[in-house]
């Protein structure tokens, strides 16, 4: 079958299955998992092995990108030292410990290619969470476990180059150590500037079009140097997609940001269903290699199903540590939130909260940490204050968050189950060197691993999810909350007419005063004539101008964090599709 016969079939396949999918209820991920089984056994369809460097360096990147575009950075922070334990802390531990116990249940398997099959069946995979977007589950458990899927590559991929290379020479913990930061170190300096130089790129790019284009090629553009210095390029990949999500309201226009969020979309919803597709398709090929090779059947399943549970074991002892932790972290919040605020009060009479002999040591160390920020970019008192107010803001809108969505059992549960494996596993395990031990064996208990936790987890994770009733909560369509953001909105446009009051002609300045907080109509527009048309143009220049001052405010409550990302998010659409439709008009 020629390649554009496989492409033609792919789209229709992937397509189809998308199409098909919510009329039976099940993830397309899953259905395409299935498909790939049941075309990988049949007689007639050729084995597929695809090298493992095309999903590493070809799919992967894109994937993580998009994925690290669309992550809102304000809760990858918030969250961040919980992302961290479970990229770095659990891969290892879990690690080790499937090393050894593989090492028992393999005859002759030496400790660095157990430990080697341990790193590749730790790490979550990046593009199996998006079958825990389609469960509906909150958005903080999402955000965590899009972070730790898209940052445990690292550690997982430094952990199987070090087991290998032990498992020839004597490799010290602190040679893995040095190895991991230089890894992680070196990529996140190389995706900064990627994702700056392409924010500073793209802003000087007029034509849509081209614009699009460009971003099509980072994500390669941090993985290839990032690789070649021997650093990990996926976290390359992922800094580059947060530092550009992050500023590109600032720096792409409305219409650049519309026409790559489609782009973006549709390839990824290729890039993914290939994925999945691809890691059902290569596991029967896997099992006919290891039968070829003398190898046991039934003894891979057994590995697979005890590295399996093993990893799920540990997974949910550190889910439960993590959870303990946050809800013992959370007692201190009302007295750090009434430090805070004593701060908050010194900061709107203009005095900088210093730590004064008469303040407790709570408040002491709390200005002693925040004012190492102040002072690193301020040089007057007022610059000072006003740093010391956005810092001292975002920190209690930080409080107000983890406070309002903590982990319960509930939560642990979801975090649990949710870890499934996907196609990193089944690519890593292909990288093992073809003289290691026992290694189709290896390489197929990976890939059952990864199937068997694709259609274990992923199809029952829906059905558990709403038994324990965290389905349907968006986070973001609080009436409440969204009136208050478009009050908010209202008053700096409001602010803005204010300030410049000669700007434009008065009866524009009321006329627009009375359409804020709705989208403008074609009544409002209704040219009758040269005449018509100038003020009609005037007026709408007005409108994108009081846009653009509501965007920077959005932008500004975003970094603070007062309301919920989704719910920012809802607003920056609306008034990208606001300014799109006056400049369409306007042509």
């Amino acid at each position: 079958m020629s390649l554009e016969v496989v492409g033609i079939v792919g789209v229709l396949v992937v397509v189809a299955v998308t199409a098909l999918a919510p009329r039976l209820g099940v993830a397309a991920p899953l259905l395409l998992v299935g498909l790939g089984l049941t075309l990988g056994v049949l007689p007639f369809v050729e084995d597929v092995t695809v090298s493992p460097e095309w999903i590493l360096a070809v799919l992967l990147p894109p994937l993580l990108y998009s994925a690290a575009v669309n992550t809102p950075t304000m809760d990858f922070r918030r969250d961040f030292r919980l992302i961290s334990g479970f990229s770095v802390v659990l891969v290892a531990t879990s690690a080790v410990v499937i090393g050894l116990v593989a090492t028992l249940l393999i005859p002759g398997l030496p400790l660095g290619y157990g430990i080697a099959l341990g790193a590749i069946v730790s790490p979550t995979d990046a593009v199996a969470t998006s079958i825990v977007r389609q469960a509906g589950v909150t958005p903080r458990v999402v955000t965590v476990l899009e972070g730790e899927s898209m940052l445990n590559d690292a550690s997982a991929l430094v952990l199987l180059r070090s087991a290998v290379a032990a498992a020839g020479v004597s490799v010290s913990l602190w040679q893995v150590a040095g190895q991991f930061l230089w890894a992680v170190g070196a990529a996140v300096a190389i995706g900064y500037a990627v994702g700056r130089l392409n924010l500073a790129v793209r802003s000087r790019i007029s034509q849509v079009p081209g614009n699009v284009a460009l971003s099509l090629v980072v994500p390669f553009l941090a993985h290839l140097p990032a690789e070649h210095l021997g650093a990990s390029g996926l976290v390359a990949v992922v800094t580059a997609g947060l530092v550009t999500g992050h500023g590109a309201h600032r720096s792409l226009t409305a219409e650049d940001r519309l026409a790559e969020r489609a782009v973006w979309r549709t390839i990824e919803l290729l890039l993914e269903s290939a994925v999945f597709l691809l890691v059902g398709l290569e596991a029967p090929a896997l099992a006919e290699d290891l039968v070829a090779q003398g190898g046991s059947l039934p003894v891979a399943v057994l590995v697979a199903v005890v590295a399996g549970g093993i990893a799920l074991a540990i997974r949910a002892g550190f889910v439960a540590w993590s959870v303990w932790s946050l809800a013992r972290r959370a007692r201190h919040f009302p007295a750090l939130r009434e430090r805070l605020t004593t701060m908050q009060d010194r900061l709107d009479d203009g005095q900088e909260p210093l730590p004064a002999a008469e303040a407790g040591r709570g408040t002491r160390r709390t200005a002693r940490r925040l004012a190492l920020k102040a002072r690193g970019a301020s040089t007057t008192p007022q610059e000072r204050i006003g740093r010391w107010q956005r810092m001292v803001g975002q920190r209690l809108a930080d409080l107000d968050y983890l406070a309002a969505q903590q982990f319960g059992w509930r939560d642990g549960v979801i975090l649990v189950w949710a870890g499934m494996r996907g196609a990193v596993t089944v690519a890593a395990a292909q990288t093992l060197p073809a003289q290691a031990p026992h290694r189709s064996l290896l390489v197929l208990v990976a890939a059952v691993v990864a199937v068997g936790s694709l259609l274990v987890q992923g199809i029952s994770l829906g059905a558990l999810a709403t038994r324990l009733g965290l389905t349907g909560q968006a986070g973001g369509d609080d009436p409440e909350l969204w009136a208050a953001l478009q009050a908010e909105l209202g008053r700096a446009a409001l602010a803005r007419l204010a300030g410049e009051p000669d700007a434009y002609p008065p009866e524009f300045v009321e006329r627009v005063r009375r359409s804020l907080g709705r989208a403008a109509g074609d009544d409002d527009f209704a040219p009758a004539g040269p005449a018509a048309r100038e003020r009609l143009a005037r007026l709408r220049a007005l409108r994108l101008d009081l846009i653009a001052v509501q965007r920077e405010e959005l932008l500004a409550l975003r970094d603070i964090g007062n309301y919920p990302s989704g719910m920012l998010d809802a607003a920056l659409s609306q008034l990208d599709a606001e300014q799109l439709g006056l400049e369409l008009r306007r042509t």
